[in-house]
């Protein structure tokens, strides 16, 4: 058994540390199996060496945590958790403050720096498996930026490009077409603004959702602008969206190399943006991964099997299918080949 001693920063820090009603306490207690204590000026903690000296780094950080944002929330420990156990230090991201009392937190140490990137950098690329919060971080993110920084429009662009079938011609007007294509950002906006709000601000042209296609020969000044599934782009049409930025300008582009839907003799403006745009300032990479999932535990796993895998092996030959017309860096994984993309040809 070994014995450490962790200073106590402020009583009061030290009470949002251990969480309401001591549930925090107990929550690192379970997660290293160590005794903890406390006296007037220090926390004890007692149990074998590594857990003893993980939960010390733990109990430093925390503090530090609490004195920099003000709060502990669940989430935030359940992060530093997995971080200290994996040997990382924890990450500091200030909740994003979207309408009303609500705030969105990062889960994952992945999002957190995601989140810090975006408050840093002017264009943010980011690539991961469905589940890991890009679209919705950087939906926040915006929200956030047209409360109080001076941002004056929220654009929310996506390509209008069908996952693997046919949808044939749909029926309605313009936009009955196609609001199915849209329909992921407007779930993602509902959620931090509420319904009255939101009708409001696109009918007062501060919140535009549209697809790709109708951003040619526009130029944005004071806008955020987000594109989502960037993976299903062509290089021109990314070389396209990219310079309608103007001055007082954001860029959020989203997407996951391994689920393009482009006919296979197109290259992804997403894969040939995280080439081409390397080592440019002012322009952040970051790639969340299946650590990143916050959705069903099912989909991390399914996304595992799917990574291992790599590539499908088909019992029968498929059909052929008609091919038809349809900052510096800071971290790059992206992938190449389709349908289930391999880094290696980066």
């Amino acid at each position: 058994m070994t014995d450490t001693f962790v200073a106590i920063v402020d009583p009061v820090v030290l009470q949002k540390v251990f969480g309401p009603s001591d549930e925090y306490l107990r929550v690192i207690r379970r997660a290293f199996g160590v005794q903890v204590s406390i006296d007037q000026t220090d926390i004890l903690i007692r149990g074998e060496p590594e857990p003893v000296r993980k939960a010390g780094l733990l109990f430093e950080q925390l503090q530090r945590f609490v004195q920099r944002n003000g709060e502990l929330a669940s989430e935030d420990l359940q992060r530093a958790i997995s971080e200290i156990t994996h040997g990382d230090e924890i990450t500091y991201a200030k909740p994003l403050e979207v309408y009303g009392a609500k705030r969105v937190r990062p889960k994952t140490a992945g999002q957190a720096r995601y989140v810090e990137m975006l408050r840093r950098r002017e264009i943010v690329i980011c690539t991961g498996p469905a589940g890991t919060g890009k679209t919705y971080l950087a939906v926040a993110r915006a929200v956030e930026a047209l409360r109080s920084e001076g941002i004056k429009k929220i654009v929310l662009v996506r390509p209008a490009v069908e996952a693997g079938e046919s949808l044939g011609f749909l029926p309605g007007d313009l936009h009955a077409k196609i609001n199915p294509y849209l329909r992921p950002l407007f779930d993602a906006l509902g959620e931090m603004i509420d319904r009255d709000m939101l009708r409001r601000s696109m009918e007062e042209d501060r919140i535009e959702v549209i697809p790709l296609a109708y951003m040619r020969g526009r130029t944005l000044n004071n806008a955020y602008i987000i594109l989502d599934e960037a993976q299903n782009t062509t290089t021109a049409q990314m070389k396209m969206f990219l310079t309608r930025m103007g001055f007082g300008s954001r860029i959020a582009v989203c997407g996951d190399t391994t689920q393009i839907d482009l006919p296979t003799h197109k290259r992804s403006g997403l894969v040939d943006a995280l080439v081409r745009l390397k080592g440019i300032e002012g322009i952040g990479t970051i790639r969340l991964g299946a650590a990143d999932i916050v959705r069903h535990n099912l989909v991390q796993q399914i996304v595992n099997a799917y990574e291992q895998t790599g590539r499908v092996v088909f019992d029968h030959p498929r059909e052929p299918e008609e091919q038809s017309e349809t900052t510096q860096s800071e971290t790059i994984h992206s992938h190449t080949t389709f349908p289930y993309q391999s880094e290696e040809n980066l």
